[in-house]
């Protein structure tokens, strides 16, 4: 029965994507489809009130972007107008869960402002058209709506593009 549930509810998110000036449908993810690291769910409806930047990423990606996450780093902006959240696609590796939920742990400790969320079901890929296997830059507004997505590796001219955002947006 929850399968068929899972099943249905990614088939209707499947119709829905994210655009650049919208806000993205509604995403929750809890209980067996993942969630935040500290159990409690991650709802998409979280994302305003700051700029925000979402890293969606394979397991098997996780250096892909490491040049913009070191140049947001350098920029040391404050958690009071911006936010970061990881959602890590589970689903996308054969890493087993386990080992990559201590793993997840152990960087909630280590950057506590960061959001950590697991996605055991690819649920942003079929909802928001989100690639898969990949690392996808996100970044939203204030008001919640994307104004920036990028999946792959970033050059210097995709991380200068983001940056200029951000401090525009802040």
């Amino acid at each position: 029965m929850k399968k068929i549930i899972t099943t249905l509810l990614i088939t209707s998110l499947s119709a829905f994507s994210i655009n650049i000036g919208e806000i993205p449908p509604i995403a929750t993810i809890d209980k067996e489809n993942g969630g935040r690291i500290d159990g409690t769910a991650f709802s998409s409806k979280m994302i305003k009130d700051k700029v925000y930047v979402m890293f969606y990423v394979d397991p098997d990606e996780k250096d892909t972007n490491n040049d913009f996450s070191e140049a947001l780093k350098a920029k040391n902006y404050s958690h009071d107008k911006f936010g970061s959240i990881a959602v890590i696609n589970l689903k996308a590796t054969w890493l087993p869960n386990f080992v990559l939920e201590n793993i997840l742990k152990s960087k909630q400790e280590e950057y506590p402002d960061t959001i950590y969320v697991k996605d055991k079901i690819k649920y942003l890929v079929q909802g928001w058209n989100l690639a898969d296997d990949s690392s996808d830059i996100l970044l939203f507004n204030k008001k919640g709506e994307l104004i920036y997505s990028y999946a792959g590796k970033m050059d210097s001219t995709e991380i200068e593009k983001a940056l200029k955002l951000i401090d525009e947006n802040l």
